[in-house]
C-alpha cells in the first residue's frame, strides 16, 4: 500500500469521523415568548411530542415577563442574540419586526395551507403578499353565565337581542343577582367585552371591518353606531357603582356567584374553572332578529415566527411546520382551554365551556376586533379611543352618536384609506 493511499484512507476516515461527530451533536432551538404561563405546557407536553419525532433537535422555551417582552425582544434582535423562534403578538408589533427584516417570510412554509385568511390576518402584510408567523391561537368573545342562577329563575339561553334584555330584566326583578358583571373603570373592558363582543353582529363582521379600512363605511354609519345604542342600555343592569369597578372586581363578582352573566373573553375559562363553585355555560352574542346570521369575534392572539438570523433555520422550519399541524393544535388548545387553535382542522375540546365557545365557529361567521388591523397606527389611536368612548356611552356621559362622531373625527385626522 503506497504512502498516498494510506494518507487518503486516513483522510477519508477522519472526514467520516467528523461527519459522524457533527451528526451526534443536537441542534437546540430557543423559543422567545411572553407567555410564562405556558412554560409547563411546553416542557411537559409540546416539546416531548416534537422531540420524539425529530431526533437531533432539542427545543428550549424561554419566556420573558409579558410587560417586558416587546422591549427585551427588540433589544435581543438588534444585538443578534434573540432565539430561533419568536412568539408573535398580533398585528402591528409583529408587522414592524417583519418590515425591519427580523422575521422571515413563511408564506411557502409547509403547513401554512392549514390556516384561513382570517386566521393569518394578524401576521400578513397589508397587501396580503407575505405571511410571517404561524397562527397558534385565538380568543373568542361571548357571554359566560351562571347556570344555577338561570335554572332558579327559569331563564332560557337568549338568542336574540330582545330575549337578552328580557333575561336581564328578569334577573334584575328577582334581585338576588347583579344581572351582568362589567365595570367601566379600566375602560378596555367596555370596548373589548362590550363593543367588540356585540358589534360584529351589526357591522357584519369581516364585511364591515374591510369596508371601514377601505373608507367605504364610516364609524358614524348606523352599523357602527347601533352597537353603542345597545351598550347604552347595559347601564341599568351592571349594578351599583359599576363606574368605579375594575376588571378584577368584575371577575370576582361573577366567580363569587353574585352576578348572573359575564361579558367575556374565552381566556377567562381557566381561571373561572378554578374559582367558581357553580355550573357555568356560555352563549354567543345575540342576533338582532331571529334567523339573522350570527357573528363572533374570534380574535387572533398569538403566533410564532422565524428569526431571520437564526443559525438553524431548517430545523426551526421543521418545528414551525409541526406547530401548524393538527397534532400541535390538539395538545395546545386542550392544555390551555380558552385559547383556541386557528388550524382549519377542528379541535375537540375536553373542557365543556371551551367546547361551547369553539362550537360557535360551526354556526357563526368569525371576525377580528375592528380596530386592530391598520386603523390604530396613528394618533389618536382608534383602539384606545374606542376604550374611552365605549365607557363614556355606558356611563351615559356621551350619546352613541357623539361617541361615533368623536371616533370618526380622530380617525379622519390621520387615516386616509388607500384608493
Amino acid at each position: 500500500m503506497t504512502h498516498t493511499t494510506i494518507k487518503g484512507l486516513l483522510l477519508a476516515s477522519s472526514i467520516l469521523g467528523s461527519a459522524g461527530l457533527a451528526h451526534a451533536e443536537d441542534v437546540t432551538l430557543t423559543i422567545e415568548s411572553w407567555r410564562n404561563d405556558d412554560l409547563a405546557i411546553w416542557q411537559e407536553k409540546l416539546i416531548p411530542a416534537f422531540e420524539a419525532k425529530n431526533p437531533g433537535i432539542k427545543v428550549k422555551f424561554a419566556p420573558t415577563a409579558p410587560t417586558e417582552y416587546n422591549a427585551a425582544l427588540n433589544a435581543k434582535l438588534d444585538a443578534g442574540s434573540a432565539g430561533d423562534l419568536i412568539t408573535c403578538r398580533p398585528f402591528d408589533a409583529s408587522l414592524e419586526l417583519y418590515n425591519k427584516k427580523h422575521l422571515a417570510d413563511l408564506t411557502a412554509l409547509p403547513g401554512m395551507e392549514n390556516f384561513s385568511p382570517v386566521a393569518k390576518s394578524a401576521w400578513t402584510t397589508d397587501d396580503g403578499s407575505a405571511t410571517f408567523c404561524v397562527p397558534m391561537a385565538s380568543v373568542i368573545h361571548g357571554f359566560i353565565y351562571n347556570k344555577d342562577a338561570f335554572d332558579q329563575l327559569g331563564i332560557q339561553i337568549p338568542t336574540t337581542e330582545a330575549e337578552f334584555f328580557a333575561a336581564l330584566d328578569k334577573i334584575k326583578a328577582d334581585g338576588n343577582y347583579i344581572p351582568m358583571a362589567m365595570g367601566t373603570k379600566d375602560l378596555w373592558e367596555a370596548a373589548t367585552m362590550g363593543y367588540q363582543n356585540i358589534g360584529p353582529t351589526y357591522w357584519k363582521g369581516e364585511e364591515g371591518r374591510a369596508a371601514l379600512i377601505k373608507g367605504e363605511q364610516k364609524l358614524t354609519d348606523d352599523a357602527w353606531v347601533e352597537p353603542y345604542r345597545v351598550l347604552a342600555k347595559w347601564k341599568d343592569y351592571l349594578g351599583d357603582g359599576f363606574e368605579a369597578q375594575t376588571y378584577p372586581d368584575s371577575q370576582n363578582l361573577f366567580t363569587l356567584g353574585r352576578a348572573a352573566i359575564y361579558p367575556a373573553g374565552s381566556w377567562e375559562i381557566g381561571l373561572f374553572n378554578t374559582q367558581a363553585q357553580f355550573k357555568m355555560g356560555a352563549f354567543p352574542p345575540p342576533v338582532k332578529n331571529a334567523g339573522d346570521a350570527c357573528y363572533i369575534s374570534d380574535h387572533n392572539d398569538i403566533g410564532v415566527g422565524l428569526n431571520a438570523k437564526s443559525a438553524h433555520a431548517e430545523e426551526a422550519k421543521k418545528l414551525l411546520t409541526w406547530i401548524s399541524s393538527p397534532e400541535f393544535a390538539d395538545i395546545y388548545a386542550n392544555a390551555l382551554p380558552g385559547f383556541f387553535s386557528l388550524n382549519s382542522t377542528a379541535v375537540k375540546m375536553a373542557d365543556p365551556l371551551a367546547q361551547e365557545f369553539v362550537s360557535w365557529r360551526e354556526k357563526c361567521k368569525p371576525t377580528i376586533r375592528s380596530t386592530y388591523q391598520i386603523l390604530s397606527r396613528g394618533t389618536p389611536n382608534l383602539e384606545n379611543e374606542t376604550w374611552v368612548e365605549s365607557a363614556n356611552v355606558i356611563n351615559g356621559t356621551d350619546t352613541p352618536e357623539v361617541a361615533a362622531e368623536k371616533l370618526q373625527k380622530g380617525l379622519d385626522g390621520w387615516y386616509k384609506p388607500a384608493k
